[in-house]
């Protein structure tokens, strides 16, 4: 199918899902009540966390068999992360770089594919090689939230793991579920830290993530960032990026491209990246670029919270026998 045709078809499903999530919502409002108050009965009786666990496991469930059988290839840039902890923004840079600066697209999904998504007829399948047909260089962009253990590795793709303190994972992450998913059934701040500190988070343990990633970063294939390397020297990040993915960029392109990846940019166009509301419970207005801060979880929690986030993060990492310097990027000062 022509490319023209296969942004056209996802724009037309994705448009689709979110009519069907309108007509649901009027449907479940009577619904969505009772769900309210059984939260909130679950909240008193001190079991909204066992309630959310058993939505998030199965979650995690369905995601594990996204790659199936791919076999990555020369033309593959992997943008691995963790939620909420700059997916979108390395993705932007990479199929920049990918395209020297003339990257143009209606929604990022239209060209980047994203295997685990759950949505269907949400991304461009990772079947579909047309980006890199179409692109200078030659190489495309996927996406994975997925732990290192589910993704396919071998010599011939590229891997760029990105990794976000946890202290603003869980806020970035609380914002954004509570707008784009959940609406008014948000679980409660204390309660999505609970899950976020436990075996069944959303996207699994955060450091099991990180973990599994490490395992490769003496790999020549893999690149390791941090989102707070990407806020303190973007324009370094790119040039690095477009060194690992043997993109030699001329001034002009490597301008553009910081441009395009420019926090302001990107908060402009951030309907390009927001999915819009694809659950009956989602609210009307959200946004991915919230801020694009670091160091900000005193947004939503206090020091001793935040303290709690780095002790676990910590024991969990040492547990698993990572040597990944935790205090060194994200401890608090």
């Amino acid at each position: 199918m022509p490319e023209r045709n296969i942004s056209n078809a996802l724009q037309q499903a994705r448009k689709k899902n979110i009519h069907t999530m309108g007509w649901l919502r009027i449907m479940l409002t009577p619904f969505t009540f009772v769900l309210q108050n059984t939260i909130k009965l679950s909240r008193m009786l001190g079991l909204e966390n066992t309630l959310f666990e058993v939505f998030f496991r199965n979650v995690r469930i369905r995601n594990e068999s996204a790659f199936a059988d791919y076999t990555p290839t020369k033309n593959d840039i992997f943008i691995c992360s963790y939620i909420k902890s700059g997916t979108n923004w390395a993705m932007q840079i990479a199929h920049q770089i990918a395209n020297r600066g003339q990257g143009e697209y209606e929604n990022i999904h239209d060209v980047v594919s994203w295997p685990e998504v759950p949505i269907k007829n949400f991304a461009i399948p990772l079947l579909d090689t047309s980006q890199s047909k179409k692109s200078v260089t030659g190489l495309r962009v996927i996406k994975t939230h997925l732990e290192g253990n589910l993704v396919p590795h071998n010599e011939h793709a590229k891997y760029i793991c990105v990794v976000r303190d946890p202290k603003d994972v869980v806020v970035s992450s609380y914002f954004f579920m509570r707008t784009a998913l959940f609406g008014k059934l948000m679980p409660s701040v204390s309660a999505w830290l609970n899950n976020f500190l436990s075996d069944v988070a959303i996207h699994g343990p955060w450091a099991n993530f990180l973990h599994t990633y490490w395992l490769w970063q003496d790999r020549d294939n893999v690149l390791f960032l941090t989102y707070e390397d990407m806020i303190e020297d973007l324009p370094g990040v790119i040039r690095k990026i477009a060194s690992f993915v043997t993109v030699d960029l001329t001034d002009e392109e490597f301008e553009r491209i910081c441009y395009l990846s420019s926090y302001s940019h990107m908060k402009a166009i951030d309907h390009k990246f927001y999915p819009g509301r694809i659950t009956p419970f989602s609210l009307p207005v959200g946004c991915m670029m919230r801020n694009g801060k670091s160091k900000n979880a005193s947004e939503l929690f206090n020091a001793e919270q935040q303290a709690q986030i780095d002790e676990h993060s910590r024991r969990a990492l040492e547990k698993l026998g990572c040597d990944f310097p935790y205090d060194e990027h994200f401890k608090i000062n």
